[in-house]
């Protein structure tokens, strides 16, 4: 690229002295930009293409390897295959009676269209082509059975001439062969009798075509890219996996327009009586379309670089100089008043640093004269100490502190003041002994000094090394390793201190010292236990527990706990169980050390815990209770009324069998039939009466095992005045089968009946014959379902989140707290509960419950019969 010639007068000269020094920060920042982004787009561009021609190279070469690898795996995998075949016990068993006499001359059995006994579909299974014919050849090289796939004979090459595919009977032999125009794959390998003797040759053909090489490749290509198998002699494509888009017996050059051919030999398949070569094309458009991409990208990517550099430079530019501007400004003041130098007179928007030129020369020349007077000064004193500081850098301590032979401090590294904390201005000509070293390790030190010194630096033993502790400058003791080396000199001996700082290394010693003391100081009851469930340690807190146990250190663990070490131990997964002493409950954490054969148990005292737990549930139940009583006063009117009716009858049957005594009749068959309907109605209101007291009886938690359908019911028969005022029944569409529960029958019941009873409230706002209350069961696995649905005028979706929030109700004299007592109790069954609703459709509930383990107990009786387990003390029910 050519640029005009600009004519430059010195007019232009003279305006830019005048400008201020951002205004032409400004304009340089943008000239250089836009210098060096023309420069970078001439050369990076061509550097991109010869990248992406290097890169474009290696991926074509990789991905026709990759290609060839492929192929070459396939093959393998149908020699693998073949050799299975081979010694598979089918044709071991069938070859077992046979005998090929050497002289006997036979035609070959062909199996055309079926498959043999002795031909097991191997290939199928290995995810193999089946091939196109297998043979069976005595030891001569004569066919002796035939197995053909398809219409397609045996090639006439392969039949008269069978013997040169039999190289080496030894190993699997794998040749690509040509037959005609068509290339093939021949396989070979010896095969034996059940008996071990070799009978011949099994021989294995698959015609290399599309299928097979598409077979090869796999999956379809991203990038469109084609294989083929090449006649390397004539250049012409013999097979490919695209025979639409590469027509087998076209010649290679008729593609090279349209693809990059990368063409590969195979060694590996000697014995072919054909040279052959590997070819992977990929089109040239992709390739083009990519290196196109690829450019346009990179052009824009950096002419966005270039405006941002453009940019950046300018403001860094412009920052710069205004503070430069304002930093002449006030050096001029100074040396002005400092060193009696005529300040240059300044115009106001003038350029500082253009003005300020010709006094910076002469400033200069002051500074450069002063400079050589000190350099002629110090160069003799650096001769002196060149010797010294050579030694020093030869130091691999970090600490470095050379003494005379008074022990008075001569020079030092900067680490040795950071790490003795010393002032550098008074250090020098410091006794090292009374300043650094403490006053119990002096006598030490001085006498490892002295020893030095009699031994000088040629002795046995040039240098000593010990440890000691040091002391900063505050006073602060820390403990350092130190080496003396003495160092002869022209004028005295001097000696050279490698320091090195340990503090960090004795701190992990303390460390590792305290962790060992770790299980020892703990609180809490540890005990390592070894495969024989014997107490090889025990910490001093763990007493109380060996006691309770009955047992000591190097003892064995009670029999219960000696089958959950071995458990612990051969699963190698960490279990936690616990253990009621009476008056004080563990929680025993087993951690199994499987490579050392140990096991750790970690003992929790939870007393406190599980007491806290059961003064809980007591205070659910004292709630449950509480709501139970409420409901009672809600239903007791209907109670009264069911109640009412037998009593009524009872009244009037005894009236009427009054009357009959009264009258002298003897008939006994009416005054048997009014007595037992009188028997009836009472046993009638005793249920009554029993319902009721099973309502608002108080009793403590109980988990049994029931039928929720059951349950269900006896909740139904509780709100049956309800129903009966509100002209409706209750829909029960409950399970066929029984579906048990573990759980606390009183509190469970309670929760359906908050839910039954909301949704009777709700369905007192619809029309009489439209109300419609469905309770539903069904079982989902180990889990038990109840469905609680009605067709209310449903709840708002602004009220939906508070459902469950204490004290929060939609009734004008609900208390709040019947669906957060019913989460409660679900919570500590294990169990959940899910609310729906539909503005105007009605509400949902659905309650989830754990399905029982065991089933006794359970029976189809009205009376729920239950089987009572008392929820263990400090345990979660």
């Amino acid at each position: 690229m050519k640029f005009p010639r600009i004519s430059v007068k010195p007019t232009l000269f003279k305006l830019l002295r005048r400008l201020p020094m951002p205004v032409m920060g400004i304009l340089i920042g943008l000239v250089a930009g836009l210098a060096v982004w023309i420069v970078l787009d001439q050369v990076q561009s061509k550097a991109v293409e010869r990248i992406f021609g290097r890169e474009l190279s290696m991926r074509l070469d990789l991905r026709a390897r990759e290609s060839l690898i492929r192929f070459d795996q396939y093959m393998a995998n149908y020699a693998a295959t073949t050799r299975l075949l081979a010694n598979h016990r089918r044709l071991a068993q069938y070859l077992e009676p046979l005998f090929w006499f050497p002289g006997e001359i036979v035609d070959p059995v062909v199996y055309a269209g079926f498959r043999p006994f002795w031909l097991p579909d191997v290939f199928g299974r290995n995810a193999l082509l089946a091939p196109s014919h297998v043979l069976l050849v005595d030891s001569r090289g004569l066919v002796r059975e035939v197995y053909q796939a398809g219409d397609q004979p045996l090639p006439p090459e392969l039949a008269t001439d069978l013997g040169q595919w039999l190289v080496d009977l030894d190993e699997v032999q794998t040749v690509l062969a040509r037959f005609g125009d068509r290339p093939f794959l021949v396989v070979s390998d010896r095969v034996e009798d059940a008996s071990g003797y070799t009978m011949g040759s099994l021989v294995v053909l698959v015609p290399v075509d599309a299928a097979f090489l598409a077979a090869s490749e796999g999956s379809f290509s991203a990038d469109r890219s084609a294989v083929a198998l090449i006649d390397a002699d004539e250049q012409r494509i013999l097979a490919s996996n695209e025979p639409q888009q590469l027509i087998p017996g076209t010649l290679l050059s008729e593609w090279g327009d349209e693809y990059l051919v990368t063409s590969q030999s195979l060694p590996a398949y000697e014995g072919s009586n054909w040279n052959m070569l590997f070819a992977t094309f990929i089109p040239q458009d992709i390739v083009e379309k990519m290196s196109s991409k690829v450019i346009d990208f990179e052009r824009n990517q950096r002419l966005i670089a270039a405006l941002v550099f453009i940019a950046v430079f300018t403001l860094v530019i412009y920052l710069v100089s205004a503070r430069l501007n304002k930093v002449l400004k006030r050096m001029t003041r100074f040396s002005q008043r400092a060193l009696g130098i005529e300040q240059p007179g300044f115009k106001g928007g003038g350029n500082q640093l253009v003005l300020l030129e010709e006094w910076m020369q002469h400033f200069t020349s002051l500074v450069l004269r002063a400079r050589e007077e000190m350099r002629r000064k110090h160069e003799h004193e650096l001769r002196e100490t060149e010797a010294l500081k050579a030694a020093i850098m030869e130091a691999s301590l970090d600490s470095i502190v050379t003494l005379n032979q008074a022990g008075a401090v001569i020079d030092f590294n900067p680490t040795a003041e950071m790490t003795l904390g010393f002032d550098r201005e008074r250090i020098i000509g410091t006794d090292f002994v009374h300043a650094f070293v403490a006053p119990s390790d002096r006598a030490n030190f001085i006498g490892l000094l002295q020893e030095s010194r009699r031994r000088g630096p040629s002795g046995e033993r040039p240098h000593a090394r010990t440890e000691l502790r040091a002391v900063r400058n505050n006073e602060q003791l820390f403990p350092i390793e130190i080496s003396i080396v003495p160092i002869a000199l022209d004028d005295e001996p001097v000696y050279t201190l490698y320091i090195h700082d340990i503090t960090k290394r004795k701190e992990a010693e303390r460390e590792i010292k305290g962790l060992a003391r770790f299980a020892s100081e703990s609180p809490s009851p540890i005990l390592r236990v070894n495969g024989a469930a014997r107490i090889v340690y025990a910490n001093a807190a763990s007493q109380p527990l060996i006691a309770a146990w009955e047992t000591e250190p190097g003892g064995p663990l009670p029999t219960g706990w000696c089958d959950q070490v071995r458990e612990t131990l051969e699963g190698g997964e960490t279990r936690e169980y616990e253990d009621d002493l009476g008056s004080t409950i563990y929680s025993l954490l087993f951690v199994p050390i499987q490579e050392l054969g140990y096991v750790n148990i970690y003992a929790r005292d939870i007393t406190a815990v599980r007491r806290a737990e059961q003064e809980s549930r007591q205070h659910q139940a004292e709630l449950v209770h509480v709501c139970r009583l409420s409901t009672m006063g809600e239903v007791a009117t209907g109670m009264a009324h069911e109640l009412n009716q037998p009593l009524s009858a009872i009244v009037n049957y005894a009236n009427g069998a009054s009357r009959r005594l009264k009258s002298g009749q003897d008939e006994r068959a009416p005054l048997i039939d009014a007595m037992a309907h009188i028997s009836g109605q009472a046993q009638r209101a005793g249920e009554i009466i029993k319902r009721l007291r099973a309502l608002v009886g108080k009793q403590q938690p109980i988990r049994s095992v029931v039928d929720l359908n059951l349950m269900v019911r006896e909740v139904c028969s509780f709100v049956e005045f309800e129903t009966a005022k509100l002209e409706m029944q209750i829909e029960q569409q409950l399970a066929e089968e029984a579906i048990p529960v573990d759980v606390d029958l009183v509190q469970i019941e309670q929760v359906l009946l908050n839910l039954v009873r909301n949704a009777l409230d709700a369905l007192e706002e619809a029309a009489v014959g439209e109300r419609a209350l469905i309770v539903s069961t069904r079982r989902l696995g180990d889990r038990a379902l109840v469905c609680v649905q009605d067709n209310g005028p449903g709840i708002p979706p602004q009220r939906m989140d508070q459902l469950f929030d204490p004290f929060f109700t939609t009734k004008d004299s609900g208390m709040g707290m019947g669906l957060p007592i019913s989460l409660t109790i679900l919570e500590d069954h294990a169990g959940t509960i899910r609310a729906d609703s539909k503005p105007g459709a009605g509400a949902l509930f659905e309650v989830e419950l754990p399905v029982a383990m065991r089933e006794a107990g359970i029976t189809d009786a009205p009376d729920l019969q239950l089987i009572e387990r008392p929820r263990a003390e400090g345990t979660q029910g």
